[in-house]
């Protein structure tokens, strides 16, 4: 309970927290960005931390001149397509050892049968859709990498998955942090953001306790062949 009070609080202060930083750090905080950046999309243990609504922040504060927005962009983007690098070489090279244990903390069936089926239904878009899900943004390169889907397709669909996703967020954060009405409400604004960015993550949390365990039909399909089977057919991989 302790922990997901203090993850409310840094959502509904994310704000404060960042400007707090900014204060304390000062260009130091670019590094602190990248490290948040990098680690929600490159790290499947830590799909918690604020993804959209950071960049969203982080261009506001741009726009009231506490960051420079070229700086906060260079360095999101740099952190959003490492991030998703660093995710798929680590699902390239554990492969099969992720399925070697029937369901684990990190390594849920649930979410990466989930990203399957993501897979399945739109093809190698599927990353750059998975960018604007929580969740679903940290487990696709996990799971184009586990099946060994073809490096450069990859990285193609990462840079303008993350040039998009980065570019849309920051630079609406930098454009209504302009606004003399959002600077004088900035709080409230920046929770309403919040609000808005994690509403695939309720829906997503909703559901999931709609069904805490997998069909049977589901879990057969939740298997490393059925992954690169999944990807072959979208021509992703040999």
């Amino acid at each position: 309970m302790e922990l997901l009070a203090q993850l409310a609080d840094l959502f509904l202060h994310l704000d404060e927290h960042l400007s707090t930083i900014i204060d304390q750090f000062g260009i130091w905080t670019y590094f602190i960005l990248f490290v948040i950046i990098f680690a929600e999309t490159g790290l499947v243990v830590a799909p918690f931390l604020p993804g959209d609504s950071l960049l969203f922040v982080s261009g506001t504060l741009a726009g009231t001149r506490d960051l420079n927005i070229i700086a906060v962009y260079i360095t999101l983007l740099a952190a959003a397509v490492l991030g998703d690098t660093v995710n798929y070489w680590v699902g390239h090279f554990v492969g099969p050892k992720v399925f070697s244990k029937e369901n684990s903390k990190i390594f849920k069936k649930e979410y990466l049968e989930k990203t399957r089926e993501f897979y399945e239904k739109h093809g190698g878009k599927a990353i750059i859709l998975a960018r604007f899900f929580p969740i679903i943004r940290t487990f696709a390169p996990f799971v184009a990498g586990v099946g060994k889907m073809h490096y450069q397709t990859f990285l193609i669909y990462n840079v303008v998955g993350g040039f998009l996703w980065v570019t849309f967020f920051t630079y609406a954060g930098y454009f209504f942090g302009g606004l003399p009405f959002i600077q004088e409400h900035f709080h409230i604004m920046v929770v309403g953001i919040v609000f808005v960015s994690l509403i695939p993550m309720i829906i997503e949390f909703i559901n999931y306790r709609r069904s805490l365990h997998l069909s049977r039909k589901q879990m057969e399909h939740a298997t490393y062949k059925d992954i690169k089977s999944t990807l072959k057919k979208e021509h992703l991989n040999d």
